[in-house]
């Protein structure tokens, strides 16, 4: 299974709630088959301890650490929010969930903090299609 499936991607994404982002995304992974049911609620948990946002208008929602049995493969989903959805005390434009088999989820926090480091990487995404944001991400045509 592909870490990022096009079918993955969502873009021009309505503002909601962070909870109600968190499990949008989620269930992105959990209908793919990359988590159990359960990793939605660990991932709305996680939150409640530890905000996701990484800065650069980019939130990394991903399960606790108890969670990881409920990770069946690694995969990322996306969505992007072209005018922003509040995440705190901040807006993000770019949400990422992500769900890491074993230590995997760090590698993949690593891969996307550094293709998104520059701001005008996120705006770029921002303004792709699927087919951009899929390109940028995994680097595959």
């Amino acid at each position: 299974m592909e870490l990022l499936e096009k079918k993955n991607i969502r873009i021009n994404c309505q503002p909601k709630s962070k909870n109600e982002v968190i499990q949008s995304v989620g269930q992105m992974l959990f209908e793919s088959g990359y988590v159990k049911k359960d990793y939605i609620a660990a991932m709305v948990e996680r939150e409640k301890t530890f905000s996701t946002n990484i800065g650069n208008g980019i939130a990394l929602p991903h399960g606790t650490e108890n969670a990881k049995r409920e990770i069946i493969s690694s995969g990322i989903a996306v969505q992007v929010f072209p005018e922003g959805t509040e995440w705190g005390e901040e807006k993000v434009q770019v949400v990422i969930g992500i769900a890491g088999v074993g230590d995997a989820h760090l590698d993949i926090l690593a891969h996307i903090a550094e293709k998104l480091s520059d701001p005008s990487e996120v705006g770029c995404l921002v303004k792709s299609d699927e087919e951009g944001v899929y390109r940028m991400l995994t680097g595959k045509e």
